[in-house]
């Protein structure tokens, strides 16, 4: 497929390096020649300098051949242009980032319609909801939900302290006979990520990957080490359109929340939006504030501006005062190594939630992606299409590569932990580990 990404930021750099990656022929437009250099220096990608809602910059960019426009600026008007000139042009499908309430509202359906827009992102809303599944299981570092909820990836970095650190896959997986409740899908160790066999014994400081049914999620999280309660006290450092949806999520759980925003004007508009929370004017970098605000009390400190320097030392400064969980949002990748280090607890990326649509939207039939800040391989859910070699099939025999990983299948809305020995049958919903290059094995196998 060729695909015409609009947006060298954050966003649409991480969707051209996934699309790549899985053999798209991707081009990358942008006016910031910095961006674009970035880029290219790193992405096997055509870079063209200019508007995406130049039509001359489209046709550099090959927009006679594109099968998709993906929009991801940080400007909603220019994506919904990027969108309409590309329909003009014959694209079938196209990608729209909208961060604008009222543009994304039914009541704007029209106009996306006019404007021939088929998929809408907004990555604030995206991460907005990656926070809240977060703090649903404390201790995390990654949370996804696939097949409806009734399956659970859960990611984590082992504490030296937990019950399945030193033992081997094999060993656990025997004390869970005959039934398992979940299985270890990836593991991250040092710079090698992997996707495990029954031989790799667990080291403290893996992170883990490990899916699991639904109601299995605590036992799991017991056996991982991170059995804690859910926070209940959370402090917001930063005002912006992200804190204000978590905010929101957050009292209606009736959970105590108290945000922190510098600008004075958003400060008056957050406390007269939000009745129940607490909105303190101030830097999230004050440590005065911060230590008069009792910021260690909290049960979680989340720092959700746009700067990384002051998202990292305010959560720095939280910890230090003995704030339980930590949570960063950080747009420079090359800052997760210092972030662990530190004792962050969490690192979060606009770039990974709205990726995951973009993703699902490309391949078409596949029902949902799950990928992550670190390591290429992602979570996977597919259906089983009548006729398909997986339809009646055994998981063993399947003619999968050796880097996918079937981990689970839910059918008739109950979840069952993959074995060699399971036999899929049509419209089971079935969850996997794969990297990208492995996704169109994956389809041909499930569709």
């Amino acid at each position: 497929m060729y695909v015409i990404v609009v947006g060298a930021g954050e966003v649409g750099s991480y969707v051209a390096d996934r699309l790549s990656r899985e053999h798209h022929d991707v081009a990358v437009i942008d006016r910031d020649r910095i961006a674009l250099r970035d880029v290219e220096e790193h992405l096997d990608v055509l870079t063209v300098l200019g508007s995406g809602t130049n039509p001359e910059i489209l046709r550099a960019a090959g927009i006679d051949k594109a099968e998709m426009v993906v929009a991801v600026t940080s400007q909603d008007e220019v994506n919904l242009v990027c969108c309409l000139v590309g329909k003009q042009a014959g694209v079938g499908r196209t990608v729209c980032r909208l961060e604008d309430p009222e543009l994304r509202s039914r009541q704007s359906a029209a106009l996306h319609e006019a404007m021939g827009v088929d998929l809408i992102i907004d990555p604030d809303h995206e991460t907005a909801q990656e926070i809240l599944e977060l703090l649903e299981y404390p201790g995390a570092s990654e949370v996804a939900e696939m097949a409806g909820g009734e399956v659970v990836v859960i990611g984590a970095r082992l504490p030296a302290g937990a019950p399945v650190v030193g033992r081997s896959l094999v060993e656990i997986a025997r004390d869970h006979e005959p039934e398992w409740e979940f299985l270890f899908g990836v593991i991250t160790r040092g710079s090698e990520t992997i996707i495990p066999r029954g031989d790799v014994t667990l080291e403290a400081d893996d992170l883990v990957r490990v899916l699991c049914k639904r109601k299995a999620r605590r036992q799991l999280m017991r056996l991982l080490g991170l059995a804690r309660k859910a926070p209940r006290r959370i402090m917001l450092l930063g005002g912006g359109r992200t804190a204000e949806l978590v905010a929101v999520a957050l009292e209606s759980r009736g959970s105590e929340v108290v945000i922190v925003e510098r600008d004075d004007d958003r400060a008056n508009e957050l406390a007269e939006r939000l009745g129940g929370a607490l909105v303190l004017k101030g830097e999230i970098t004050d440590a005065d504030l911060l230590e008069e605000s009792e910021v260690g009390a909290f049960d979680a400190v989340l720092a959700l501006t746009g700067e990384d320097d002051a998202n990292i030392l305010a959560c720095l400064s939280a910890k230090l005062e003995g704030a339980k969980e930590t949570i960063a949002v950080v747009h420079r990748l090359s800052l997760l190594p210092l972030l662990a280090e530190a004792g962050i607890d969490v690192a979060l990326s606009p770039r990974t939630a709205s990726a995951n649509g973009v993703l699902r939207f490309v391949r078409g039939d596949i029902s949902a992606v799950a990928t992550f800040l670190q390591g290429e391989v992602e979570v996977l859910e597919v259906e089983v299409r009548e006729g398909s070699e997986a339809d009646g099939g055994i998981i063993a025999e399947l003619r999968l590569p050796k880097d996918v990983l079937v981990g689970a299948y839910v059918r008739d809305g109950k979840a069952q932990i993959a074995r060699g020995r399971s036999e899929l049958r049509d419209r089971d919903h079935v969850v996997l580990f794969a990297v990208p290059g492995s996704v169109e094995s994956v389809r041909r196998v499930f569709s």
